[in-house]
């Protein structure tokens, strides 16, 4: 009847003497553990008088504390919940990281890239790319052909704190 439950975390709990003598374990006799523990729960060997006792080392207190800790992307992200690392995720994330490339000597010289044109990061060879800038640029010059006023632009006084009359400062 008198169930003896896990005690989680770091909670007390009172040292209750069981009535059973099938549960009773002689004190120089330990079972055996084969069972992985998590931070949170601990097997009753591994308890005093039914707490659990942390490690007097202060990096095991620490890397205790961080297992407990949720894992998140930090404060600067809302907390939002990490994400977990799939294979294909670690695959590309492998193959992002690259250092120097050393061009082979096979190929012939004026199919390397030159110093100038080699960049420090991927978005940066990205931003310094001819095609992708020229589409950017025909991106942006449609936005702004499209948001522009509209009228005759030959109309449009040009100067300004001249003597001349409005009339004469027209473009024709």
């Amino acid at each position: 009847m008198a169930e003896k439950k896990p005690v989680v975390g770091l909670s007390w709990q009172p040292p209750i003497p069981s009535m059973s003598k099938a549960t009773y374990l002689p004190s120089h006799t330990k079972p055996q553990i084969n069972t992985p523990t998590s931070t949170l729960w601990k097997p009753n060997s591994e308890l005093v008088n039914g707490l659990f006792v942390p490690p007097n080392d202060p990096r095991k207190v620490n890397k205790l504390l961080r297992q407990q800790v949720k894992d998140t992307a930090g404060k600067d992200w809302f907390d939002m919940p990490a994400q977990t690392i799939t294979p294909e995720l670690q695959r590309d994330l492998k193959l992002q990281k690259i250092g120097t490339i050393v061009d082979s000597p096979v190929d012939y010289y004026t199919g390397r890239l030159t110093k100038r044109e080699r960049k420090t990061s991927i978005a940066e060879e990205f931003l310094s790319d001819e095609k992708s800038s020229a589409y950017r640029k025909r991106k942006v010059r449609e936005i702004q052909e499209q948001r522009k006023p509209g009228g005759n632009p030959n109309w449009k006084i040009q100067g300004k704190g001249t003597r001349k009359r409005a009339k004469e400062r027209r473009k024709f």
